[in-house]
């Protein structure tokens, strides 16, 4: 048997999204200008941040008002309090609070610093924040169907952030949205090299793609948003990015 073989496919030209523009659209223009279709079994990996710009989710850290608790937070974490104020908005529980750190458990389910609120690359100066999409998850779907329209069914598409990981030094990207295919594989009663029955193998596939599509998107001024990941093998699912989470009564770190 031949091993497989994926291909990480960062499309070119993608404008700078602005407030308002079709996402889906956009993306499909994107590849169709740089000459690629899509072919069955292709995941499509697009950034939060492009989707955030697009959705709207872009807030000028001057008109946000502190409250008490913000203020009191960014004391603690030497952080700006109306960066501590949207990190409350976005949170349901704050989970570290320390010098320069504030981690959170953020409305979507998963736990990072600062709620995942980026400040890079966005557009309008030092004053401006991204929040994360209202729903990835739906965003993700949305895009598909767009595809599906352009290219046939058949692909998969991912919405990526950068998080930490606990004991782990640095940032990687992981799916906080996911359409088209199962994004949590168990693997529980398949058999190892040796025979031994698999008890408790869980990929988390969609984290995995988002890692590699990252390898070529970059963390900087690369401005390649959208990735196509090629020749990885999937299951069709609507699941969604959910079953990637650990539910909160199940954390194993506190």
């Amino acid at each position: 048997m031949d091993a497989p073989t994926v291909s990480l496919i960062a499309v070119p030209g993608v404008p700078m999204v602005q407030p308002g523009d079709d996402l889906p659209a956009l993306v499909v223009d994107a590849l169709s200008r740089a000459g690629l279709p899509l072919q069955p079994g292709d995941v499509v990996v697009v950034t939060s941040k492009i989707v955030s710009k697009a959705e709207g989710r872009i807030v000028d850290l001057r008109t946000v008002k502190p409250s008490p608790r913000a203020e009191e937070l960014a004391a603690l974490t030497d952080k700006e309090p109306a960066l501590v104020e949207l990190v409350l908005r976005e949170s349901t529980e704050i989970v570290r609070a320390v010098p320069t750190t504030l981690i959170v458990r953020h409305r979507l389910g998963f736990v990072s610093a600062n709620a995942a609120i980026d400040r890079s690359n966005a557009d309008g100066g030092e004053h401006t924040a991204l929040l994360m999409p209202l729903d990835p998850d739906a965003s993700a779907v949305r895009i598909k169907a767009a595809l599906d329209a352009a290219f046939g069914s058949g692909q998969g598409v991912v919405i990526t952030d950068t998080h930490g990981r606990p004991f782990r030094r640095g940032n990687i990207g992981v799916a906080v949205g996911v359409a088209g295919f199962e994004g949590l594989v168990d693997m529980s009663g398949q058999h190892d090299l040796f025979g031994r029955e698999l008890k408790a193998t869980i990929v988390p596939l969609a984290d995995e793609i988002a890692a590699a599509a990252a390898l070529v998107s970059g963390e900087t001024s690369e401005g390649l948003p959208i990735v196509i990941v090629r020749g990885v093998a999937t299951r069709p699912s609507n699941a969604g990015s959910v079953e990637l989470l650990f539910p909160a009564d199940r954390d194993l770190f506190r």
